[in-house]
């Protein structure tokens, strides 16, 4: 089969699929991969497979979390909110293997203005991620938008340094018109992603949002054959026309 330009440079770098990045049998070879969500839980509901898997086969794995759930839990002041679920999403990333990182926004009140830009992608210049995986940015909640648009800036004006791809939250209700292009097998992962999404009490993850993703990640195991799978799109920058 015939590939793209920008395939073979891929394949020449040496850079992996995130099926292949999940792997039991990865390349020896350390890779960073860097989730970025916008509040504690989304990067865990939505990658928690994925996390554990490239955690466990040895590659750096990074949460960063645009906010940290300020408004998230009723009749808690900010303050408050903010450090039940720093600590819930400290304790989801100790059970994943990830290291947590908070970009410093107000769950509720994201900005994506100049400002904004320049400190995510400096954010990202700093870790230096070869993949970044972020929300899908046709989504109903206006916080996974801010943070979908700045991971797409930073990645255009850094030149694209990192492969890029899009996470689904709440398939249907929250993240719209996703049409995967790759899915991981997370069976062997689903009890760790499970109690990592637990770790969230706060966000009544047993009777809450973790069913809703239990639901999606088996219709996309049916999709792909498997029992339990994450969806994925990757981005393929056809902008210059060159790639």
């Amino acid at each position: 089969m015939d590939i793209t330009r920008r395939e073979a440079l891929i394949q020449s770098a040496g850079l992996l699929t995130l099926t292949e990045l999940a792997s039991a049998e990865a390349p020896a070879a350390k890779r960073k991969l860097l989730i970025a969500g916008a509040h504690p839980d989304d990067p865990e509901s939505a990658c928690g497979g994925l996390i554990a898997l490239c955690a466990k086969a040895g590659h750096d794995v990074v949460n960063l979390y645009l906010t940290r759930g300020e408004a998230g839990i009723h009749g808690k002041s900010h303050e408050e909110a903010a450090k039940i679920r720093t600590a819930e999403a400290e304790a989801a990333c100790h059970l994943l293997g990830a290291r947590p990182l908070f970009a410093g926004q107000i769950d509720g009140a994201t900005e994506v203005n100049a400002a904004r830009y320049d400190e995510l992608r400096a954010l990202l210049e700093k870790e230096q991620p070869q993949v970044v995986v972020t929300h899908w940015p046709i989504d109903t909640h206006r916080d996974h938008r801010a943070v979908s648009l700045l991971v797409y800036d930073a990645w255009l004006r850094l030149n694209k340094p990192f492969e890029l791809y899009y996470f689904e939250v709440e398939m249907g209700a929250q993240t719209q018109q996703f049409r995967p292009t790759e899915y991981v097998d997370i069976t062997a992962a689903e009890e760790i992603k499970r109690k990592a999404c637990y770790a969230h009490e706060s966000q009544n993850a047993k009777d809450g949002f973790y069913e809703l993703h239990h639901a999606m990640h088996r219709f996309r195991g049916q999709e792909s054959g498997v029992e339990f799978a994450e969806a994925y799109v990757r981005h393929r920058f056809l902008g210059n026309g060159i790639f």
